[in-house]
């Protein structure tokens, strides 16, 4: 049996999409998942990169995408009051409630829905402080033990390449975004284009130009 690690951050609508077909895209096949939560601002930061939010024009485009593509495989989303907004104590919240700090898919799911499925406020005090009472976390949000967790998923994720959520890893494989999902889905049944040249010669292509910083 395979078992895929998935890196996420509630604050991606695509992480969202990804999470709720993943049960579908794999239907009929032997695999475990252990639920990852990072801080998609991390791994934007040591990339030197900005969020798809935070760029004119992509930012309506990323908004308008997301509801296009939920309609287009039946799941709701309703987009939050205001986004992007600060993740951390979703995250917090996510990796408290497990003693590993990897959350189960209920746990993910009810974070997810909560962000995407109410329009409302993601970051709302009053809002986490309900969320927080009904998930009963082992563990105080703002441990140390907790912040560790979630900074050692987000440093994890870094040293194999994740450079975006969501990121579905297996077998030293990195699968990015919902769109990937039917590339996963090739890799464990064990499509033999995997043994071909073009994976491996993807990161060997010279690289033209750079532009300057």
């Amino acid at each position: 049996m395979k078992h895929i690690t998935f890196y996420l951050d509630f604050i991606s609508p695509y992480a969202w999409l990804a999470f709720e077909k993943l049960p579908e895209a794999l239907k009929g096949l032997s695999y475990s998942v252990t639920y990852k939560p990072l801080l998609f601002a991390g791994l934007l930061k040591h990339h030197g990169q900005l969020g798809p939010a935070e760029i004119p024009g992509k930012r309506e485009w990323t908004y308008r995408q997301v509801l296009w593509l939920a309609h287009q495989h039946g799941i709701k989303l309703q987009l939050p009051a205001s986004h992007p907004f600060n993740p951390l104590g979703l995250l917090r919240l996510a990796v408290a409630c497990d003693a590993h700090g990897t959350p189960n898919r209920y746990v993910c799911e009810t974070l997810f829905r909560h962000v995407w499925q109410t329009g409302l406020e993601a970051a709302d005090p009053q809002r986490l402080a309900a969320l927080a009472a009904s998930l009963a976390p082992q563990r105080a949000l703002d441990g140390a033990d907790v912040k560790a967790q979630l900074q050692a998923h987000s440093d994890e994720a870094i040293a194999q390449g994740v450079f975006g959520v969501p990121t579905l890893a297996v077998d030293g494989k990195l699968f990015w975004g919902l769109d990937a999902l039917p590339m996963l889905r090739a890799w464990l049944l064990g499509d033999a284009w995997f043994d071909g040249p073009d994976w491996d010669s993807a990161s060997q292509l010279a690289t033209g130009v750079l532009r300057p910083k």
